[in-house]
């Protein structure tokens, strides 16, 4: 099976600081991978890498089709979808006018009709609020809408960055389970980077140590739940 994405030898820059060093890894379609990773280790890098906002080295795969030298509209185009660290949700816009400019880059805008219905469904607070200005929404709302927006393009891989920020925990964990949901429902792969380990390890099928901008491990999250120093690091026994 051809994986969904796939680094050979990634390095990522912002200027001359180079903070990605020769990453490789391999991603399959479908379920959930996190990176996990200390501030500082390259996490939200390397999903900006995947997006195409920062400089690259190396060679980037989407399903088998190099990407390293693809603008990042182009890579939407292909359904790749980033909901980026702090939300980024127009907040002049109702929740509505949001998740139909999530729509935009589409192939099948067609479907946008009942994608917006199944979002209101994942989301039904989202549904409540729909007429709402996106900058009236509470902090869980806005990344309810930053989520739900992002699944509006229809994407075969979703990149989200730290989710859980600055959330109340029963937010969060109601979150995670609709992103599990959304991802057995839909087959949409999701790449997570996320600062709660806990909950990212146990809602996520693999998982990827980042450290100083190299993978140190990776594996099943079953298997790594039980790695010694992965428990201490990250999760406190």
């Amino acid at each position: 099976m051809t994986p969904i994405l796939e680094a050979r030898r990634l390095n990522a820059f912002y200027d001359e600081a180079q903070v990605l060093h020769e990453i490789s890894f391999a991603i399959a379609p479908g379920g959930i991978t996190t990176i996990l990773g200390a501030n500082g280790a390259g996490k939200t890098t390397l999903l900006r890498a995947v997006s195409r906002m920062v400089r690259t080295t190396g060679e980037l795969l989407f399903d088998g089709r190099s990407i390293a030298r693809m603008a990042t509209e182009d890579v939407v185009r292909l359904g790749i979808a980033h909901a980026p660290e702090g939300r980024g949700t127009f907040g002049d816009l109702t929740v509505e006018e949001n998740l139909k400019l999530g729509a935009w880059g589409r192939r099948d805008r067609a479907g946008a009709p009942a994608d917006m219905k199944r979002m209101y469904r994942y989301f039904p607070r989202l549904h409540e609020r729909s007429r709402s200005a996106a900058g009236t929404l509470s902090g869980g709302e806005q990344q309810m809408l930053a989520i739900a927006r992002a699944l509006m393009l229809a994407p075969r891989l979703l990149l989200l960055d730290e989710p859980s920020l600055g959330l109340a925990p029963l937010v969060v964990r109601d979150i995670f389970g609709i992103l599990r949901t959304v991802a057995l429902e839909t087959g949409v792969a999701i790449l997570l980077v996320e600062q709660n380990a806990a909950l990212a390890l146990e809602l996520a099928d693999h998982v990827f140590l980042l450290e100083t901008g190299r993978i140190m491990v990776e594996g099943p999250s079953t298997v790594l739940r039980e790695n010694e120093a992965v428990r201490r690091a990250y999760l406190g026994y």
